[in-house]
């Protein structure tokens, strides 16, 4: 019987607008890095509703930890925060509180209608988990988009877990930072910290966060 373990790769951060922009291009990045290119627009569009949820109206703070994780046959993508009230969709709610600013209402009607499934479900006593899932097809997965596939690939460097990302980073004594299917590093960086069988890309667009600059694009 295979195994086929799970990736995952997350991110924690306040969900303030300008973080919100960076963490939805450390999702694009991570999916290229993971070869899921059809799959970036619609996962960088559902984190973006979910986070601009958690900004309106999570209490007590916006503090909030997003996670993708790889499964062979679907992608999920997870949000939670600390404010236990669960999203209630708008067509589920009286149409006078339909409003832009009802609660997670117009954000779940854009995530329900770019992914395959969602739900929300409580997080301990104080908390909650808003999740939704994309197919991740075999096509996807042995087909990557670049680099084309009549030009060599280097083999992934494994980096020391201090490399690629500046002050500001650091993991866990004795861990190494590794690429593919290996073990997770975590990399603090200011108010966001992300881990995950980490792409380049998104080790440069921490290290742009700890510096306070922009992500990459």
């Amino acid at each position: 019987m295979t195994s086929h373990p799970s990736r995952h790769c997350t991110v924690e951060l306040q969900a303030l607008p300008s973080r919100i922009g960076q963490v939805r291009r450390i999702v694009s990045a991570q999916l290229r890095y993971w070869h899921l290119d059809p799959l970036i627009d619609r996962a960088a569009l559902g984190v973006t509703e979910l986070l601009s949820n958690v900004h309106r109206h999570a209490r007590p703070d916006k503090s909030c930890t997003v996670e993708l994780e790889l499964l062979p046959d679907r992608l999920t993508v997870s949000v939670h925060d600390h404010d236990p009230r669960l999203p209630v969709p708008a067509d589920a709610t009286d149409p006078a509180d339909a409003t832009p600013l009802a609660t997670c209402g117009r954000g779940l009607a854009m995530v329900a209608a770019v992914s395959e499934s969602w739900g929300a479900r409580p997080d301990g006593e104080n908390g909650k988990v808003v999740w939704f899932t994309l197919p991740a097809t075999a096509a996807a997965h042995g087909h990557p988009a670049r680099p084309p596939q009549d030009t060599p690939r280097p083999a992934p460097a494994r980096a020391p877990a201090t490399a690629a990302v500046a002050a500001g980073v650091s993991a866990p004594p004795g861990a190494g930072a590794t690429t593919g299917g290996g073990p997770a590093v975590p990399m603090k960086v200011a108010a966001m910290t992300t881990t995950a069988t980490t792409a380049p890309a998104v080790a440069a667009a921490a290290s742009a966060m700890a510096d306070g600059g922009a992500a990459p694009g």
